[in-house]
Formats: C-alpha cells, sequence, structure tokens
C-alpha cells in the first residue's frame, strides 16, 4: 500500500504547481474584483449623499420661502 501511495504522490507532484497558480490567480482576480465594486460602491455612495442634501437644501428653502 505505501509504494502505491507514494506514486501517486510523485504523480500529483508536478500538476501541484499550476493547480496552484491557477488558484492563485482566481483569488487574485476575486479580489480585484471585490476592491473595484467597494470603490464603485463608495463612489455611488458618495453621489447619493451629495444628491440627498441638495434635495433638503432645495426643500429647506421652499419651506423658508413659503413660512414668510
Amino acid at each position: 500500500m505505501d509504494p502505491g501511495a507514494g506514486a501517486r504522490k510523485e504523480r500529483r507532484k508536478p500538476r501541484e504547481p499550476a493547480a496552484r497558480l491557477e488558484k492563485a490567480k482566481q483569488r487574485s482576480a476575486q479580489q480585484e474584483l471585490k476592491q473595484r465594486q467597494r470603490a464603485e460602491i463608495y463612489a455611488l455612495n458618495r453621489v447619493m449623499t451629495e444628491l440627498e442634501q441638495q434635495q433638503f437644501d432645495s426643500f429647506c428653502k421652499q419651506m423658508q420661502g413659503s413660512g414668510e
């Protein structure tokens, strides 16, 4: 049993670096995607906050105008 197990391990060794490299590439691509999505979310949040502030300012001006 041991010699057979050793032979199997020898067969796997040449494939390991390629599999590791592929996994590393996938992890890197996944991280880049997450970073990009995070940046997009922050940018969208910034735009939405600015729009909300503009609408609130406009509402305040309307209320002041109708109160006078």
